[in-house]
């Protein structure tokens, strides 16, 4: 059973940075697309930014040139530096990995930036 679990949400002020971490466990594959969605209230989960399994990155617009997605294969983690952090960032941040035929996704955190 493939379990992520995610960490490094929390409060920020308008500017400030967070980093997120999600360390996966239970999958038989170690070279996976693996990134990060989010939820913002009222609005459709999506992409951040993630690693596809041949390990280029997508980030979306909104995010490019202020997150940045990094991983440790060794430690079946990935990371997503956030810097210069706006209000319009305020999500539920969710993890995902994709072993063959199946998405699995984290519990998600939350990530709350003040005005």
């Amino acid at each position: 059973q493939v379990q992520l679990v995610e960490s490094g949400g929390g409060l920020v002020q308008a500017g400030g940075s967070l980093r997120l971490s999600c360390a996966a466990s239970g999958s038989r594959f170690s070279i996976n697309a693996m990134g990060w969605y989010r939820q913002a209230p009222g609005k459709q989960r999506e992409l951040v930014a993630g690693f596809t399994s041949s390990g280029s990155t997508n980030y979306a617009d909104s995010v490019k040139g202020r997150f940045t997605i990094s991983r440790d294969n060794a430690k079946n983690t990935v990371y997503l530096q956030m810097n210069s952090l706006k209000p319009e960032d305020t999500a539920v941040y969710y993890c995902y990995r994709d072993d063959p035929g199946r998405r699995y996704w984290g519990q998600g955190t939350q990530v709350t930036v003040s005005s």
